[in-house]
């Protein structure tokens, strides 16, 4: 055999080699099938998520543009006589002219830096982040096929998701998409009792003499208002599965109203997104909220709150960095580090993850001052984070006198006035290592006492103590471990003022 021949075969089995790799990799994964028994078979919270702890993502949207209200500007300015409906049509006109799609071009976001955006999150400490992929509002911040408006065509003309994902990547950090457009799909306009209000199970208001009930085959598509809902489940779903398919989202978190959607579309949302993370070896998460997704293989998410216990399954609340509003609004207050971090320590120390919000300006600006709330946040987790990442709940979160109240809406208040004489703990996975957090400025020079519970030892340490240290300080401590009690002196140093952390080395 000469040598051109030679080289002729060697080229066709390369040729055949590649098309048959290339084969392998595109078929179809149908490891997980639709139903509850197929998806049940997988872990809801793989150990990355569980040692994760910390999360960010950002409303941001045409809604942005008014800056006024809430994120429901979009619903609110079409029912007549409301306060924003007032302020849409004193600012911008009445609603029949200057529609919530005429926000769109407003909606710049040339300041928009990807690389900048996932900086800040790296600095904040979080482990997983990525934007408010569609809100109710029925606008795409992808480059969207299925949706014609969509962040890539129209706006800001960006690839918001695609560019995010680039730059969380490299800075290997995981990637989370939320979805909240259950609600978009119109289900009110055979409901003449719900006429001109918020419906609540639908996000813009319907009247026959509303623009939101057009008949125009683009527009209709923002607003959700399909003649059939069954057309609009298929589209909720059709859009869930372009973001899998294009960016391959570690995580998928839905917010309320993904029990409008019916449980089949659900299930079939879930097994693709399974599916594709073993395609792309990816152990994905999927959240919700209200349990909307079992909790065999979903995530559950308590919004702007926490547990008043240890839960036994890994779980998320969803918080935000201003007082109350999820959304950029003129003259918005925000939480100040320490608040911000001593409810997040309640929610580590009951097996808890946070996501926390932030909420950029329509012009894609992150102002000054949620980046210097952010930086402090962040300078407290690099020096803590051993405690914090990676670990797991003691026998007992912890003990103290804050009163918690209960939160706007799920779960126990994520703005709890702690103080020093609230405790909480962590353990590490081998259980060598136990945190003891004093959510606020302890004195220096008094000695505490940690007592053992009914004498059954439950909130001293898991083995005996080999040295106690204070983290982020050289400073010696004085400690004594009797049968029923751990006397702790604290030196005479400057103390962090966001919250205290002594490391437990462990036998």
């Amino acid at each position: 055999m000469n040598l051109s021949k030679l080289l002729v075969i060697i080229l066709l089995l390369v040729f055949s080699a590649c098309k048959e790799e290339k084969k392998k990799n595109t078929e179809e994964v149908v490891k997980y099938e639709p139903n509850f028994e197929s998806l049940s078979k997988k872990e809801a919270a793989p150990e990355w998520f569980a040692d994760a702890k910390l999360g960010m993502y950002f409303h941001w949207g045409p809604y942005s543009v008014p800056a006024y209200g809430s994120a429901w500007y979009p619903c609110n300015m079409y029912m007549k006589g409301s306060d924003v409906n007032k302020f849409h049509e004193k600012n911008f006109g009445p609603i029949e002219e200057f529609g919530y799609e005429d926000f769109i071009p407003m909606f710049s976001a040339e300041h928009f830096n990807a690389e900048d955006w996932a900086d800040l999150f790296e600095m904040t400490g979080a482990k997983f982040a990525g934007p408010v992929a569609q809100h109710h509002d029925g606008f795409a911040m992808w480059d969207s096929e299925v949706n014609p408006w969509n962040a890539a065509d129209m706006g800001p003309k960006k690839d918001i998701v695609g560019e995010l994902f680039e730059s969380l990547k490299k800075r290997n950090i995981k990637t989370l998409a939320t979805f909240h457009h259950a609600r978009n799909g119109q289900r009110n306009a055979n409901a003449p009792e719900r006429w001109g209000r918020n419906g609540f199970n639908s996000h813009y208001p319907y009247h026959p003499e509303l623009p939101t009930a057009t008949k125009d085959p683009k527009l209709r598509k923002l607003f959700g208002n399909w003649e059939k809902i069954e057309d609009f489940n298929q589209y909720w779903y059709d859009q869930v599965v372009e973001v899998v398919d294009k960016y391959n989202p570690d995580i998928l978190w839905y917010d309320s109203w993904l029990n409008m959607i019916p449980e089949e579309k659900i299930n079939e949302m879930i097994a693709y997104h399974f599916n594709n993370g073993i395609k792309n070896d990816k152990e994905v998460v999927v959240c919700s909220k209200h349990q909307d997704i079992p909790l065999e293989y979903g995530i559950d998410d308590l919004e702007q709150g926490g547990r008043r216990d240890i839960y036994p399954l890994p779980w998320m609340t969803d918080i935000t960095l201003s007082d109350k509003r999820w959304m950029y609004v003129e003259g918005e207050k925000y939480k100040n580090a320490a608040l911000v971090v001593r409810n997040m320590i309640d929610v580590w120390s009951k097996n808890g993850t946070v996501l926390l919000n932030i909420s950029p300006r329509a012009d894609g600006v992150i102002n000054k001052e949620q980046r210097d709330i952010l930086k402090d946040i962040g300078a407290w987790m690099k020096v803590h984070g051993e405690a914090v990442y990676g670990t797991r709940p003691f026998k007992i979160f912890g003990y103290g006198t804050a009163n918690a109240s209960d939160a706007s809406h799920d779960g126990q208040s994520a703005k709890v006035k702690y103080s020093a004489s609230d405790v909480r703990y962590t353990v590490a996975k081998d259980k060598k290592t136990m945190y003891v957090f004093f959510l606020g400025v302890p004195e220096a020079g008094k000695q505490i006492k940690m007592r053992a519970i009914g004498g059954l030892h439950r909130n001293l340490p898991p083995s005996p103590i080999k040295d106690i240290k204070l983290m982020g300080s050289s400073a010696k401590i004085d400690w004594k471990l009797t049968t029923q009690t751990l006397l702790i002196k604290f030196p005479e140093v400057e103390y962090n003022p966001i919250a205290t952390v002594l490391k437990l080395e462990l036998e």
